[in-house]
């Protein structure tokens, strides 16, 4: 007897056996008890989460020797015959080698007759959205008002091909993808049966492979056997043949970056490269492990048996900050990667920022100036820290002042020194040059006008328009460099003006100039005689917006 695939040995044969599609088994259970299944069904989902196999236990549900039920005895001819393959009231139609009218005229013909051994006769139409749009229109009908004895299921992975017609006429299953933990229970109960020794990290590898697909788990399970043997099934072996033997290194890797260890991490990207790896799909693995990081710094309680006891190691090791920063960095350096001189060198070069980056500290500092060498190991969160982590600053939300590298999170450099004067001799513009402060603070700052100063409390007014700008975390750092720049402690109170106008905020101030900039340009071109010349003899005009100041 030839070998019969895990996939096909170990199909579900009832309802009870499916598993991770609860909510379309209870209403098929339901229709199929009162014998009122809705004459079209459409099952929707993923390649290997269960379409065919729902599809034929319905077949066995409505032509079970027993009566029409959710939970056919699996014994009779008709049961036994659906089983194998070999029921011939049950017409298993693949779309893709039948996509034109004829084919469907012809289903069309045959569904008048009465079924040969059963009640019902079932067409199940697999990948039905590569039918032809004049097959689809002389389906209508049929599919519609079909005659009593006929139900039709139609399966496809890709539901949006389906006209709106179509999908009017059917009940509409969506089947989920299947989470790991489902697939790897799965897995270990066929290995079980199977006698086939394992270690639980091997199943886990597989599981995650499947992508969400039974059927790819139990494929996959088939060829990890082969591989062995049928010798124990073991994880180093198991990467060997996923080809995800560097996930254990990418852990490694991160704990480098987490300690600030150039040199470690230097190791591990060469044992990288000894595995001849995709660096894109590396990258992208690196930002899945960075997201479930801070998922877990943030939520704690999200902790499941997936989770790797190497990646939970590295959460009391790297900050909130890093962690989000890193992950920026992780998918910036992937959609650049094609761009690199090559795959290693782009791979590279993004592990060398998240080493040498840093998010902004308290006060102003910037680790991120310091060298990958004398790089400091990264702080552990402790919960007040991952409440209240700042947001990272990216590409994506740097003030235009930031002018970060397109693509990448910048390590911003501290304004040049500007010469102390006394406080009270700067007005408010010129005093916020002398602060230090950069990024949202100094936005923060230089849209609000300057009130007055009392007894060590410093009051502002914010424009309304820039009321978004008022944050705890940049008001604090306004008042830290104010207290510093006055030698002793000061306390800043921000007021949001009800009106728009407050022309004294160095922002308005800034615009107000710009705007008279422009109209001074503007009067000068059309001053200018050699435009007055044009104007008369030709009629010309000058183009609004054309004109910009030097």
């Amino acid at each position: 007897m030839s070998y019969l695939a895990l996939a096909r040995k170990w199909r579900p044969r009832v309802f009870a056996d499916v598993m991770g599609q609860g909510h379309v088994v209870k209403a098929l259970s339901h229709a199929l008890d009162g014998d009122k299944l809705h004459p079209a069904i459409l099952l929707t989902g993923t390649r290997g989460v269960g379409k065919t196999t729902l599809a034929r236990i319905v077949a066995k549900g409505l032509n079970c020797e027993t009566g029409v039920s959710a939970n056919p005895c699996g014994v009779c001819t008709s049961c036994r015959e659906v089983d194998t393959g070999r029921f011939v009231d049950l017409l298993e139609i693949d779309a893709a080698s039948n996509t034109g009218v004829d084919n469907v005229r012809e289903l069309i013909d045959n569904s008048q007759y009465a079924p040969a051994r059963g009640r019902y006769k079932v067409y199940l139409i697999d990948e039905v959205h590569m039918l032809s749009k004049s097959a689809f229109n002389a389906l209508l009908k049929t599919l519609e008002e079909p005659p009593p004895h006929v139900k039709f299921i139609l399966a496809t992975t890709d539901p949006q091909k389906l006209p709106i017609t179509v999908l009017s006429r059917c009940l509409q299953f969506n089947l989920k993808r299947l989470p790991v933990v489902v697939i790897r229970e799965q897995l270990s109960k066929v290995l079980g049966q199977e006698n086939v020794a394992f270690e639980a990290g091997a199943v886990g590898e597989i599981a995650r492979a499947a992508d969400g697909s039974m059927r790819d788990g139990l494929s996959l399970l088939d060829q990890a056997i082969a591989f062995s043997g049928g010798a124990k099934l073991e994880r180093g072996p198991v990467e060997d043949m996923l080809g995800t033997s560097g996930r254990q290194v990418l852990y490694a890797v991160l704990g480098a970056i987490a300690s600030g260890d150039g040199a470690a991490l230097l190791r591990g990207i060469e044992q990288l490269e000894t595995r001849a790896p995709d660096y894109s799909a590396l990258l992208n693995d690196l930002a899945g492990y960075l997201q479930r990081l801070a998922v877990l710094q943030v939520l704690p309680a999200a902790q499941s048996e997936d989770d790797d006891a190497e990646l939970l190691a590295l959460v009391p090791r790297m900050s909130a900050e890093d962690v989000q920063l890193c992950y920026q960095i992780a998918v910036s350096g992937r959609r650049d990667l094609p761009w690199a001189p090559d795959p290693r060198s782009g791979f590279e070069m993004t592990l060398l920022r998240m080493l040498t980056f840093r998010p902004d500290e308290p006060g102003g500092t910037r680790s991120g100036t310091s060298t990958p060498s004398s790089a400091p190991p990264r702080k552990a969160p402790t919960p007040s820290t991952v409440e209240q982590s700042a947001p990272v600053t990216s590409a994506a939300t740097a003030p235009p002042d930031a002018a970060p590298a397109p693509g990448i999170v910048a390590a911003r450099i501290a304004p040049p020194a500007v010469p102390r004067l006394p406080p009270q001799d700067l007005p408010w513009s010129e005093r916020i040059e002398t602060l230090g402060i950069d990024g949202s603070a100094r936005q923060l700052a230089r849209q609000c006008a300057w009130l007055g100063e009392s007894e060590g409390v410093i009051r502002l007014s914010l424009t309304a328009s820039a009321g978004f700008l008022l944050h705890e975390s940049r008001r604090s750092a306004l008042e830290q460099a104010l207290s510093q720049q006055a030698g002793a402690p000061r306390r800043v109170l921000i007021e949001v003006a009800q009106a728009e106008d407050n022309p004294t905020s160095p922002a308005q101030l800034d615009q107000q100039r710009a705007r008279d900039r422009q109209r001074q340009a503007q009067a000068a071109i059309e001053q200018d005689p050699v435009v007055c010349a044009f104007k008369e003899q030709f009629g010309a005009s000058v183009r609004p917006g054309s004109v910009q100041p030097n």
